[in-house]
């Protein structure tokens, strides 16, 4: 028995959305219950977005089987029907990599980088003294969050708990200079 013998093109639509829509599930279905969906990786082309990625294929997969069959079973030429499923499979596929690619933007260290709070405010926490002689502490908004430091100052008067203060330059690791407002 040869399964080659009724092979239709309506067989070929259907497999490919098939074996898309499988692997789709497969993927959503472990991404929901902790297993490991990272199967996405690119088929050892860079091209930058991901676009032969195994979730975009899968998607184009899907689209053109599906948009494919549903020109073939409105009777239209072989032809539009696949220029319908190319351009419905092609569309999705590049979607799906523009998806990935804007999702990849949102990934972040965590790490704070104390280097962007120069030029901003900060509050005293502990009170700064004068001349640099001992530290203090500011707390500062950076990256969204609450940061404490040590601080500095080479004024001639010591910075008062509560008072704001202009962040001048850092110091060190955890310490920064610091100012009074100006104005």
């Amino acid at each position: 028995m040869d399964i080659f013998q009724d092979w239709t093109i309506a067989t070929t639509y259907a497999v490919c959305s098939v074996v898309g829509g499988g692997i789709l599930t497969l993927q959503l279905v472990l991404m929901m219950f902790g297993g490991d969906a990272d199967f996405d990786g690119d088929l050892d082309v860079d091209d930058g977005m991901g676009v032969l990625s195994i979730r975009s294929i899968a998607s184009f997969l899907t689209f053109f089987g599906l948009f494919g069959l549903w020109g073939h079973q409105r009777d239209w030429s072989p032809s539009q029907s696949a220029a319908l499923g190319l351009g419905a499979g092609v569309a999705m596929m590049l979607l799906v990599a523009w998806v990935m690619l804007q999702y990849r933007k949102l990934d972040s260290s965590g790490n704070v980088d104390p280097d962007g709070a120069v030029g901003g405010t900060a509050v005293v926490y502990l009170t700064v003294p004068a001349g640099g002689v001992a530290r203090g502490k500011i707390t500062v908004s950076l990256q969204g969050r609450t940061h404490e430091f040590q601080a500095t100052t080479s004024g001639e008067a010591p910075l008062p708990t509560g008072s704001e203060v202009r962040i001048l330059r850092r110091v060190s690791s955890n310490t920064f200079e610091v100012g009074p407002l100006e104005g």
